[in-house]
């Protein structure tokens, strides 16, 4: 008698958080086959009547349809693994261990643990739990999040040495792949640094009105730069005070520059 064999969907908004976590699970979990990778709660719930995956990985915010809204809608055909930027709602609402949760950056010891978890009760063929109780808790949870107010530092490894980097002297945050680029003033000269966190995972941290979003790859400090010219197609380019450097402008965030 052959098991069939395990299989899997992510859902998260965030593009390069969906393939690190697959390429993630393709080493601990390698008989685990991802048959979706999908962008928001809403083609989670498509693919999920569609494929009928045996353990989903739901990002808690995503846009249109939640993770949790998407949770109760697949409800208990599949075991579930949470994914939030938000450990305190994490461990609020799963205190009694019915459901797996993971805190983003994914921790690659902390991911093998759950899915250790996870073969556990399919090996023991467990059903999934019951999700009702702790959906409701981690909803009230959201609901009632208090805004964090912006982060006034950033950690980041140069070298051996951990710097704070005071984020009013952060020209700018680029996306790197599972990193995110910090360029900022040190001392009056241009430093960088990479950070593993999401340029995402930061923007919702920075005060929005000193950091806006110039491009799904990039984000400026608007105080620091020095002017902006326009391109072709509603494109545009921004020149930072005191750099060469030039960002680009997509014509998604080309409002933020035109004159009032």
């Amino acid at each position: 008698m052959t098991t069939a064999r395990p299989t899997a969907l992510i859902a998260d908004d965030e593009p390069l958080l969906r393939s690190s976590l697959a390429r993630m699970l393709a080493e601990i979990w390698p008989e685990l086959e991802i048959v979706a990778q999908v962008r928001n709660g809403r083609e989670a719930v498509e693919q999920y009547k569609a494929l009928h995956p045996t353990v989903c990985f739901l990002d808690v915010h995503m846009p249109g349809i939640s993770g949790v809204e998407a949770a109760r809608q697949i409800g208990r055909g599949a075991h579930l693994v949470f994914v939030t930027a938000y450990s305190d709602y994490a461990v609020e609402a799963f205190a009694q261990g019915a459901l797996d949760y993971l805190v983003k950056p994914v921790d690659q010891a902390r991911l093998a643990d759950t899915v250790e978890r996870v073969r556990a009760r399919l090996g023991a063929a467990q059903p999934a739990p019951d999700i009702e109780v702790l959906l409701d808790k981690l909803e009230a949870r959201l609901h009632k999040k208090v805004e964090p107010k912006p982060l006034r530092w950033i950690k980041a490894m140069v070298g051996q040495s951990l710097r704070m980097i005071p984020v009013d002297q952060i020209d700018f945050l680029r996306s790197d792949e599972k990193y995110t680029l910090i360029a900022w003033r040190d001392d009056g000269k241009n430093s960088e640094a990479l950070i593993r966190s999401s340029l995402k995972e930061l923007l919702d941290q920075l005060d929005s009105t000193h950091f806006v979003q110039v491009h799904r790859s990039v984000v400026v400090n608007i105080n620091m730069v020095s002017h902006v010219t326009r391109g072709e197609n509603e494109t545009a380019t921004v020149h930072m005070k005191g750099s060469t450097e030039k960002l680009p402008v997509s014509r998604s965030y080309l409002h933020y520059f035109k004159q009032t």
